[in-house]
């Protein structure tokens, strides 16, 4: 058995495939704790063999933990890896329905968020549930990792997937280049210019480049604030950074055709970035390719 690809593009660890561990064979007992800081442990259960995924980036997560033949259905956008595509279903992570999800006899149900309390719902009927909630920076991305590994028993895989981040994640950062002044940067989320400010997960990552962010100086006190097109053409940022070629077809050219953004930095100097939305809202082992594409973007910009 092997193990799927961690990292895409990052070819300098030759994140390719290893060995599954022993631990995937085990028939032990595993306590299963949700990721929740404010939720109670769950009770000590056998290690989940038919686990449904409602959480893209936890899909990636438990491919990359070698658990592919613990899940038996994972939800419609869950698209990645290829190997998914097995288990893809039309179940929703934004409006879960418990009839449907019960359809697959899961002895655990993985969810990003209980906005719409699906927890107690399908606790009501006995499954199990493990939230992993968004995290503020990579050592809870690690953490939640461990956690999920800890979860399913897939313990020793986890720690070979986490090493491997943080050797990849550090490599990126001392290779960026070294900074004399601070690049200004513009993160879109869609064509109507939701941004994101440094308080959130995909800024911390910008900010660990030391690079910054036009969107902290923007009124309000949203963590995803919607920007105007003077108030960006204003701040002329030296790079932007697309995380909506996907959701809404927007290109580099596409920004240099909007009326008054020609002349910003970023276009000028060829550094308006397409980037891969999934990688953008996804905090899963391919974190490290998006972090990668960050620190090639710095390189073109500073020549």
């Amino acid at each position: 058995m092997t193990r799927r690809l961690l990292v895409g593009a990052f070819s300098l660890f030759a994140l390719a495939a290893c060995g599954g561990g022993d631990s995937s064979s085990d028939n032990g007992t595993t306590s299963i704790d949700s990721a929740a800081p404010s939720s109670e442990p769950m009770p000590t259960a056998e290690i989940p063999q038919r686990i449904v995924s409602l959480s893209p980036t936890h899909t990636e997560m438990l491919f990359a933990l070698d658990a592919a033949e613990q899940v038996v259905a994972v939800d419609s956008l869950s698209n990645y890896p290829p190997e998914a595509a097995a288990v893809l279903t039309d179940l929703s992570a934004f409006e879960p329905n418990v009839e449907a999800i019960a359809e697959y006899e899961p002895d655990l149900v993985i969810i990003a968020d209980d906005s719409m309390g699906i927890k107690a719902q399908l606790e009501a009927i006995d499954i199990p549930v493990w939230i992993g909630l968004p995290p503020a920076s990579l050592d809870d991305v690690y953490a939640q990792i461990d956690e999920l590994a800890a979860a399913i028993g897939r313990t020793e895989e986890a720690k070979a997937v986490v090493g491997l981040m943080r050797s990849a994640v550090e490599t990126i950062l001392v290779q960026a280049p070294m900074l004399d002044e601070p690049l200004t940067y513009y993160h879109e989320l869609d064509d109507t210019y939701y941004s994101v400010t440094s308080n959130t997960f995909v800024g911390s990552l910008y900010e660990s480049f030391g690079l910054r962010n036009i969107a902290d100086a923007s009124e309000g006190t949203s963590d995803y604030p919607q920007l105007s097109a003077e108030f960006i053409v204003s701040q002329n940022p030296d790079l932007v950074f697309l995380a909506d070629t996907k959701c809404c077809g927007v290109t580099p050219e596409a920004v240099a055709a909007r009326p008054g953004w020609e002349g910003l930095s970023a276009v000028l100097n060829g550094n308006v970035i397409a980037m891969d939305d999934d990688l953008a809202s996804r905090w899963g082992p391919r974190i490290v390719d998006y972090l990668y594409a960050i620190g090639e973007a710095i390189a073109g910009a500073v020549g």
